[in-house]
């Protein structure tokens, strides 16, 4: 502990006696400070034991006394030393009274004490409180570093909790729990998402304090109050991968800072380790992704091993997402795949799932468990940005907007793995042309044609191909297009076409092959009919 104005009094080489105050002597010594001004205060930073021979005060004045005593009280000096014997043989009652009033310890100085002795006290207490923080840090140091490399982050979680006599948890990239201890400060952890999201946007490291109000909800089961939470991001790079939180019941002494910093500094060396890891693990996925769609399932398993569990042996889904726009080459700013490979990668680290994830030049191949929890977060993470997008009202006329376009495949095995990337690709670009963010392909076979037929493209080809039977329409010589539609609604049946339109059926005979002589085509072929009806339906919808 740092010297306090009690342990200068039991010192028994400076024969320090107690005048006023007696109750606030348990206060820290940030120095001992000699000045005669009549106002110190501007040279005062809080914390001082002041000494005085009160050469320039009028201590005998009790008006400027109590301005004096509460001036110092105000700027936070904790204590005050006046020697006897040099200017007054005792201490003035005005000063004794002050002091009293402001509750100011103020401590006699005995003629043969020197200030001189009191300052090298201080000092040589508050540098044995300095040595023996270095060294307990030390100490606590090689703990953490042993319990890291026995039991890893739980162990060193574990470590750092007792160093610091509060709480410690550890969080992933996504800012969800991974590791708490003790056991119930994961509940506490739990509540400073928020918290850890925003200390994720800055870049790092970067920390913060988050304080509570000491409420119940807050306590742990000694029913201590963690009022005091620092927030630590871990990792070099542009984005934090985790962050660690540190919870006590006050503010962090040197000690324990040491023990913080240690655990900062180890987690990081975890964090950066991981990340090289799952570099080369992105490599070998790239490898045994390639061998799925090349139809080398055998080989495929024979390289992945045990790295991806039994993602390869059980109905998987394959997710292909876009940037939009694709960023041009060299464009600066950060990985636009960042949000979603962190959402499901810690979805599926949190439910045991093995995930593969692969970058593919400018775009994302993700592997994932079907109905799992990393296919969930999936599906939730575009359903946010779908959200924002359609709160921020942003977007262009082509329905492109910036962020994702994601296409998720329908349910298949290895062998399949070629067919479940097409689908994946498919969707992705009925996203793309839609303005959504993701599309899933059994979606799209479960549902409609027709509505794909209000694609720009589709209606323009509808428009060209029955402008001619359009514009002989608005002569008035004739209802081609309708004739059209009724005739091909009935397979080309004549009677129940006919009677439909209320004509004969050598009028819709008739009318058939103006059809045929205007368009140029058969209506015998079967592809022109499909065409005509096709473009038909796309001109009814607009």
């Amino acid at each position: 502990m740092p010297p306090t104005l009690a342990s200068l009094v039991h010192h028994s080489a400076l024969k320090l006696t107690v005048r006023a105050g007696g109750d606030r002597l348990d206060v820290p010594v940030r120095w001992a400070h000699v000045s005669e001004l009549a106002d110190p205060v501007p040279y005062m930073e809080g914390g001082e034991l002041l000494l005085i021979t009160a050469l320039k005060l009028d201590a005998e004045d009790p008006e400027a006394m109590r301005r004096y005593v509460r001036r110092l009280a105000k700027a936070g000096v904790v204590g005050l030393g006046f020697a006897v014997g040099v200017n007054y043989d005792d201490i003035p009652k005005a000063l004794v009274d002050a002091a009293d009033e402001e509750g100011l310890p103020l401590l006699e100085v005995p003629r043969r004490t020197p200030f001189l002795a009191i300052s090298k006290a201080v000092s040589a207490a508050i540098a044995a409180d300095q040595y023996r923080a270095v060294t307990a840090g030390f100490a606590a140091q090689r703990e953490l570093t042993k319990q890291a490399l026995t039991d890893g982050p739980q162990g060193l979680l574990r470590a750092l909790a007792a160093q610091v006599d509060g709480w410690a948890a550890l969080y992933d990239a996504s800012g969800a729990v991974v590791g708490a201890a003790p056991e119930w400060a994961g509940r506490r952890a739990a509540r400073l998402t928020a918290e850890v999201e925003r200390l994720r946007e800055r870049p790092a490291p970067a920390s913060a304090v988050a304080g509570g109000g000491g409420s119940p909800e807050r306590s742990g089961p000694d029913g201590r109050h963690d009022d005091r939470v620092e927030l630590h991001s871990l990792g070099t790079g542009r984005r934090p991968r985790a962050a660690l939180a540190v919870g006590t019941a006050s503010a962090l002494g040197t000690a324990e800072r040491y023990a913080v910093h240690s655990a900062i500094a180890l987690l990081t060396l975890t964090t950066e380790r991981s990340r090289s890891l799952h570099a080369a693990q992105q490599r070998i996925g790239a490898a045994v992704l390639r061998m799925l769609l090349a139809g080398e399932p055998d080989h495929a398993r024979a390289v992945a091993g045990d790295l991806y569990g039994g993602l390869l042996d059980a109905p998987f889904r394959v997710i292909v997402a876009d940037a939009v726009p694709a960023p041009a080459a060299g464009e600066a700013g950060g990985d636009p795949f960042d949000g979603l490979t962190e959402a499901v990668e810690s979805a599926a680290a949190r439910a045991g799932e093995a995930v593969l994830v692969v970058p593919e030049g400018d775009r994302l191949v993700v592997l994932v468990a079907d109905g799992g929890a990393a296919a969930a977060a999936c599906a939730q993470y575009a359903a946010a940005l779908e959200g924002a997008r359609a709160a921020g009202g942003s977007g262009s006329e082509s329905g492109e907007e910036d962020g994702l376009v994601v296409g998720l495949s329908a349910p298949a095995g290895p062998i399949a793995a070629a067919a479940a990337y097409k689908q994946a690709e498919q969707a992705l670009s009925v996203a793309r042309r839609r303005g959504r963010v993701l599309v899933e392909h059994e979606r799209l076979a479960a549902g409609s044609v027709l509505p794909l037929l209000a694609d720009d493209a589709v209606k323009a080809f509808a428009d060209g191909l029955l402008r001619a039977l359009h514009e002989h329409d608005a002569t008035g010589r004739g209802d081609l297009v309708a004739s059209l539609r009724a005739w091909l609604s009935r397979h080309g049946q004549w009677d129940a076409a006919a009677a439909d339109l209320g004509v004969h059926r050598h009028t819709l005979r008739y009318r058939m092959r103006r059809v045929e002589e205007i368009l140029g085509r058969s209506l015998d072929d079967p592809d022109v009919r499909m065409e005509l009806w096709l473009a038909l339906k796309a001109t009814s919808t607009e």
